[in-house]
């Protein structure tokens, strides 16, 4: 059969449009390999963030709980700033930023295949951007003026939640890769 299609040039040129034109119709299963586990790790993300803020708010809404006296508790706080309570009046911009880091994130991943650690990391990114988005959506009076609440207590560290945290650990990861790609 092999012979006959080679025997006929256009018939070959034919076959190689259409296989051209095919390569076209699986891109979105690639799109979804792309973006599947970025998603996933982010709606986890979103999922622990606002349940534990939930039970930040039930359990510790106007306490400081030591687990381990003066080192390691839990307190809540609403935070109208970013993360680790910094630029207390900058609610709405903060908010605009992480509509902002959502949108490149997904135009990030969805441009090409990345590597584990990248949709790991920029996953980890975007479910520490829609945490904190969530609640500034939720938890205020106009648009995007709401207050972040933030619960775990460090005392080296400023007051922070899950979110938080997971950015924290995105940035490193991200930087870990980086450094690993080049050397």
């Amino acid at each position: 059969m092999r012979e006959l299609r080679e025997a006929d040039p256009r018939r070959a040129s034919r076959c190689a449009a259409l296989r051209h034109l095919l390569r076209g119709v699986r891109r979105p299963r690639l799109l979804t390999r792309r973006i599947t586990l970025p998603l996933l790790v982010a709606a986890a993300v979103v999922a622990a963030d606002q349940a534990t803020k939930q039970m930040a708010r039930a359990l510790w809404e106007g306490k400081r709980v030591w687990v381990i006296d003066g080192f390691f508790g839990f307190t809540f706080v609403e935070n109208p700033g970013a993360a680790f309570s910094m630029f207390g009046e900058g609610g709405p911009v903060f908010g605009v930023v992480a509509i902002l880091v959502a949108v490149f994130v997904v135009w990030y991943l969805a441009r090409e295949d990345r590597p584990l650690a990248e949709r790991i990391g920029f996953g980890l990114v975007l479910g520490g951007a829609l945490g904190n988005l969530i609640d500034r959506l939720a938890r205020g009076d106009g648009l995007l003026d709401g207050k972040v609440i933030d619960w775990v207590n460090l005392w080296w560290i400023p007051t922070f939640n899950l979110a938080d945290a997971a950015l924290t650990v995105a940035v490193i990861l991200l930087l870990v890769h980086s450094w690993r790609i080049r050397n």
